[in-house]
Order: C-alpha cells, then structure tokens, then sequence
C-alpha cells in the first residue's frame, strides 16, 4: 500500500512512523509513505497556503491551489483513492479500513488545517473521513491513525 499525505506538518509523522509495526512495514517495504508539503507548492515569496473565508468570517481557510497542485505532483497508481480528513467525514470504523486496504494500491490523504478547507478542495476528494464527532487541531492525528490501521 501506497500513502502520500498532503500535510503542513510533515515533522509530525517522524516517530510514529519509525515505530512499533508501522515502522516494521515500512523497512520491509510493505507499505510506503510519502509526506507532500502543499507550502512547496505556492507561489508567493511568504509560502502562503491559506487564505480569509470568502464572504467574510473568522479564520482562515486552506487555499485550493496549493493543495491541487500537490495532489496533481503525486504519482498517480490505477487503483487510488483521494480522502479528505475532515470533521464532517464518515467515521472511521474497522469495516472502512478493510475496504480501503482491500480496493486500494494508493490512498492520498489530504489533511486539514486552520478553520477547514476551501469548498473546492472537497472535490478532489473521492470521500471524507473523521475520527468522530470531535474537532483536532488538524489532519495529521486521523493521518496517522488510518495508516496505522
């Protein structure tokens, strides 16, 4: 299996992917990950990948280009699924993680970040996926736990 996570905070994943079983697959090359950094991706001389909501409101929103442009770097295997980790994804149940590691060669996990997504991003996604109903700081933590599982 194939993981390429779109993330702000590639640092994040060093000790949990080098560790237990996770970091086992990974040696013997039963998995793979790879981390895409959507700020490599910008075009401002600030690496600038959120942007104000529009129509006003509080927080920022990650900037679809940025994201699109990582998710369009990526190697792209015949049998792929794009998942966007979200709050308002279905959650994540033993079943999900069965089908995903039964149909798919390749997942791009694409993690949220600040107040969510630009709308636009959601439709690169072919599903959302949230751990529950509870908000994290970002996607990094569902990341990790859907490679683990």
């Amino acid at each position: 299996m194939k993981f390429d996570v779109v993330t702000l905070f590639p640092n994040f994943f060093a000790s949990g992917l080098q560790s237990g079983l996770i970091g086992k697959a990974l040696s013997k090359n039963i998995a793979t990950v790879n981390l895409v950094n959507p700020r490599h991706f910008t075009t401002d001389i600030h690496r600038k990948v959120d942007d104000k909501p529009y129509g006003g409101g509080v927080g920022m929103l990650l900037k679809p280009e940025p994201i699109f442009a990582a998710v369009n770097s990526l190697e792209s295997l015949p049998k792929r699924s794009i998942i966007l980790l979200s709050p308002q994804g279905s959650p994540l149940t033993q079943n999900t993680l069965q089908t995903l590691a039964t149909n798919y060669e390749q997942l791009i996990l694409i993690c949220g970040h600040y107040e969510g997504f630009d709308e636009r991003i959601r439709f690169l996604a072919n599903q959302e996926i949230s751990l529950g109903d509870f908000i994290l700081t970002g996607g990094e933590i569902p990341a990790l736990t859907l490679i683990n599982g």
